[in-house]
């Protein structure tokens, strides 16, 4: 017999080599249908494996990370398959599960159509009728080998030769088609309800640009219908709020082939850009922040110096200048270090809390180039905070609320997560995890929940990352916090401390938005180009119905513009209604209609974007309440 612990604690005794999904059955046959996979003394497994020996076991269903990709994962198994049936000349690359669906990546000599996607999900969904098991088998690596030899599978050939040698091979089947797979899958194609291919896409061959160019299909699957209908839906709702499409329609920004991944703003957008830059400012300067510049390009040897030279190398962008080699900075760290160290620091001083609105380059490539949120030339709201050893929890934990006001500006839920050391990392595993315990302990502190990304952390030091929650329930990583014991070292940061003696101190870097761009980006999505009133690049327009109203109009327009409100005239010869669907088409939050009446009594009558006719409002009463609304950065309309 084996001892089952499970997740509540319970005990459960079983015949050796019982499969986990008898237990499932066992506990429950609702567990057993909705289980997808289980982790055996925490490492994930199929729920065919049969238990040998005592553990703890936690069943795994769609609700959870581990689950969703365990099922997408299948289900680019099954896709793989239909598509093996339909062109048995096919090659397979590889099929991983992504966040919100799966893909698999093809080398075909014809090109997959939309027709070629239906025809694909249809024999997928055979597949999931015939209800094949997924059973995993291992081989040695030469036998595994030859195999895929065999079948002329020459991109898992090519896997199988990366492995070491005598490493034994991971292998699953359903039905006649094999795949190279270290798995969990879940027990039977059965099990995959709702499948949808979304997307076909061209994708070089591990992602590098001097391999082939394969066929990537995109799809999603749910283990219920709604589901699937659910997010089709959100994703149609996307398509209508994308910050690529909206941003021309109005008027904020262009991107250019003569530039690519170099946005261009234009006055609507930097309208909406300064009010972020003048709500960043005037926050940090309340948290006794100082606003630096530093050079965009900097030498050689300051680059040498951080690092980045090394491990960020294939991510800048360089040139010369009297014969000397320099980089265009991709972060603003270096600067801020020589900011730092221009000056001689008492301990007195600390924390010292500098900020910056740097504009940094990096070089992307053009297939990740993605609107705002993936650019090759982006403004960082950075800043590098120094501080004495005693002094790092409180100075997190004061990011961390700043991070959070911030976002409740806006009307964002978030989650965090707290990264730790990576594989390419400077310093000794003791500095790593003083550091990582300092993160940890300030999050527990503030009673914020947090999940752990092993081995995801900056090169430098371990971090905590803010991802934002849109209206559709998408994440968006914006924020991050990194504590760096490194960096100091390296440029040989200072302070003298109580004893006369030289020191050195902590140092954090940290952003809110991330990026301005893409942070606009993410509101014009969120708001779907409706922002609010005090973000709005026009916040009223105004609109005469005939031309003998025009000059009350351009009065009531330099009252507003004197008052600090941005209004505009609508003064074209255009129908009222017309003018009103032009400014609900520009998402203006407010249409202020005048007429022989409005004119008479010196009034307006007021239109919202969304709530429509509110009626005949003094001005003055209505100016007031607009002010109101602007200066408290409300999300909803009061007015």
């Amino acid at each position: 017999m084996v001892e089952v612990v499970l997740k509540n604690g319970t005990i459960r005794e079983y015949k050796e080599g019982t499969a986990l999904l008898d237990i499932a059955k066992d506990i429950s046959p609702r567990l057993a249908k909705e289980a997808i996979a289980a982790k055996v003394n925490n490492e994930l497994t199929d729920l065919t494996s049969n238990l040998n020996e005592n553990a703890e076991v936690e069943f795994v269903d769609f609700n959870t990370e581990e689950g969703q990709e365990v099922f997408r994962h299948s289900t680019a198994h099954v896709m793989a398959q239909a598509v093996k049936r339909l062109y048995p000349e096919v090659k397979l690359a590889i099929g991983p599960s992504i966040e919100n669906g799966f893909y698999y990546d093809f080398d075909l000599s014809q090109s997959f159509s939309l027709q070629d996607l239906e025809k694909i999900e249809e024999e997928i969904n055979k597949i999931i009728k015939e209800d094949y098991s997924f059973d995993k088998y291992v081989l040695p690596r030469d036998e595994a080998l030859d195999k895929f030899k065999n079948m002329g599978e020459d991109y898992k050939v090519e896997l199988i030769n990366e492995m070491p040698l005598g490493e034994i091979i991971s292998c699953y089947k359903q039905g006649e088609f094999e795949d190279l797979c270290a798995g969990p899958h879940v027990p039977s194609t059965g099990r995959l309800k709702a499948v949808k291919l979304l997307s076909v896409a061209g994708a070089y061959w591990r992602g590098n640009e001097h391999n082939k160019m394969l066929q990537r299909i995109y799809g999603t699957s749910f283990p219920k219908k709604t589901h699937l209908e659910e997010y089709l839906h959100r994703l149609e709702e996307a398509k209508r709020r994308d910050h690529r499409k909206l941003g021309p329609e109005l008027n904020l920004f262009s991107m250019h082939e003569e530039a690519p991944g170099f946005p261009f703003f234009h006055h609507k957008g930097i309208v909406v850009w300064n009010n972020l830059e003048n709500f960043w400012r005037e926050e940090h300067l309340k948290k006794g922040y100082q606003e630096i510049r530093t050079p965009i390009a900097l030498s050689r040897q300051l680059w040498e110096k951080s690092g980045h030279w090394y491990h960020y190398k294939e991510n800048m962008y360089f040139t010369n200048i009297d014969d000397n080699e320099y980089a265009i900075k991709p972060m603003n760290c270096p600067g801020g270090m020589l900011t730092y160290k221009s000056n001689l620091h008492s301990y007195r001083e600390l924390p010292i809390r500098m900020g910056e609105l740097g504009l940094v380059h990096r070089h992307e490539l053009s297939g990740v180039l993605h609107g705002l949120m993936r650019v090759r030339c982006f403004t960082q709201d950075d800043a590098h905070l120094y501080m004495l050893p005693s002094q790092v929890k409180d100075e997190i934990i004061g990011v961390i609320n700043l991070v959070d006001y911030f976002y409740k500006t806006f009307g964002f839920d978030y989650h965090v997560e707290l990264s730790t050391k990576p594989e390419k990392a400077m310093g000794s595993d003791e500095i790593w995890e003083m550091a990582t315990n300092a993160l940890i302990d300030a999050l527990n502190t503030n009673g914020v929940n947090y999940k752990v990304n092993e081995g995801d952390g900056a090169f430098y030091g371990p971090k905590i990352d803010f991802h934002l929650r849109d209206c559709l329930d998408r994440t968006w990583q914006c924020g991050t916090i990194q504590l760096d014991f490194q960096m100091p070292q390296k440029f040989d940061l200072t302070y003298i401390g109580e004893d006369g003696e030289k020191h050195r101190p902590v140092m954090v870097h940290r952003t809110i938005f991330g990026s301005i761009e893409r942070f606009i980006g993410i509101l014009t999505e969120h708001f779907a180009g409706a922002f609010p009133t005090w973000l709005a690049p026009v916040q009223a327009t105004i609109l005469p119905i005939t031309d003998r109203h025009q000059s009350y109009a351009r009065e009531l327009s330099e009252k507003l513009f004197d008052m600090g409100i941005r209004a505009e005239v609508d003064d074209r010869n255009e129908k009222i209604n017309y003018k009103i669907r032009e400014a609900q088409t520009q998402k203006i939050p407010y249409m202020l209609v005048v007429g022989d009446k409005e004119v008479e009594d010196a009034t307006v009558s007021v239109r919202h974007r969304s709530r429509g006719d509110l009626g005949a409002r003094p001005v003055n009463e209505f100016i007031e309440c607009l002010k109101e609304e602007i200066n408290k950065k409300a999300i909803e309309s009061s007015c």
